[in-house]
Formats: C-alpha cells, sequence, structure tokens
C-alpha cells in the first residue's frame, strides 16, 4: 500500500463521515459545515486524480458562492427545526428503501466496472496541463454541447429575472424616468397671502 492509497482511504473516510453528519446534524448550520468539509476533502481526492481544475473550481464555485449563499440564507431565516423536524420518523421508512436500493445499485455498478475496465495508471509528461487539455477538448470535440450548455443558462438567467420584475398589483414602485422629468412648479406651489397688519 503506498502513500497516494493511504491519502485517498484517509479523504474518503473523512468524506463518508462528513456526508453522513450533513443528513443527521440536528442544526442547519452544522449541516452546511460538514458540507464544506465533504466539498473539501472531494477536491482532494480530484487533486489525486489529477484533475486540479476540477479541484479548484469545486473550493471556488461551490464552498466560495454556493455553501456561503447556503450559510447566509440559514442564518439569516432563523428555522424552526423542531417544526422542520416533525415529519422526519414518518418518512424513515421510505428514505431507508431509497437509501438501501441506491447503496446496492452502486455496489452492482462497481463490481460489473471492475471487472470489465482496467485501472491502469496513465502516466503524464512533466509539462501536462489538465487545464489546457479540458480547455481543448472544450472548445474542439465537445464545442457545440458547451454552447448549448451556454444558451439553457443564459435562458435560465433571463427567465429568473423576467419572473421576479413582473409587475404586481397592490405593489409600490419607483419611476426613475419620472423622478427625473420632474420640475420645480410640480414640487413647490408658491401662495400669494397678504401681509398681516399689527393688531388685526
Amino acid at each position: 500500500m503506498n502513500f497516494e492509497t493511504l491519502v485517498f482511504y484517509f479523504l474518503a473516510s473523512i468524506l463518508l463521515f462528513a456526508g453522513f453528519r450533513v443528513v443527521t446534524a440536528r442544526h442547519p448550520v452544522h449541516a452546511a459545515l460538514f458540507l464544506v468539509l465533504s466539498f473539501f476533502t472531494g477536491a482532494g481526492l480530484w487533486l489525486l486524480l489529477e484533475a486540479e481544475f476540477l479541484a479548484i473550481t469545486l473550493v471556488l464555485v461551490y464552498i466560495g458562492a454556493v455553501m456561503v449563499l447556503f450559510l447566509f440564507v440559514v442564518m439569516m431565516l432563523n428555522l424552526n427545526i423542531e417544526k422542520m423536524r416533525q415529519g422526519f420518523w414518518d418518512n424513515l421508512p421510505l428514505a431507508a428503501f431509497v437509501g438501501i436500493l441506491m447503496a446496492i445499485e452502486m455496489t452492482l455498478v462497481l463490481t460489473v466496472v471492475g471487472r470489465t475496465v482496467s485501472t491502469v495508471q496513465v502516466s503524464h509528461a512533466g509539462g501536462y496541463s489538465n487545464t489546457k487539455e479540458l480547455g481543448r477538448l472544450l472548445y474542439t470535440d465537445y464545442v457545440y454541447p458547451f454552447e448549448l450548455a451556454a444558451v439553457i443558462l443564459l435562458v435560465a438567467i433571463v427567465a429568473a429575472i423576467a419572473i421576479t420584475l413582473r409587475r404586481r398589483p397592490g405593489t409600490k414602485h419607483q419611476d426613475p424616468a419620472w423622478q427625473v422629468s420632474v420640475k420645480r412648479e410640480d414640487r413647490v406651489r408658491l401662495v400669494s397671502m397678504p401681509a398681516e397688519k399689527k393688531g388685526e
């Protein structure tokens, strides 16, 4: 057993523990922090597979952006944990059945793939860049699926903005064009009043 195998088992055990605690943690903030730990160990496993770009993307995108957003939302909502856990035991049998079924499927896939796929370690040259190779594949062999995915994401962004910007009846909103075009006569009215005499 070499050093890389020991590091793999170490990171995999931490990943399994963190994934288990994500599901079983009583507080949502603790669950989100365990999810951050699982992402870090997943990035370490990507580094072992010489996929540096995917590892740094996992850290920057999921930990740096998505999980920070999750933590802010969970902390700001002040969730009622006891109310959320009321139907936990009612759904446990179905969840356990689905979990056991998925574990059996993954075991079957790993045993079948282990027999058919050879696990030969591919050695690369000293100047090999995983990021460069990934970019070459994305913009040559998979350029049309990559552009299609980009268009789908653009449509999703535009749809999300359009949904949030729709006019709802009964809500107050500002009109910047009207505010800028306002004149002094629209805001101030001069009233001519006769001067009052002393003693009246």
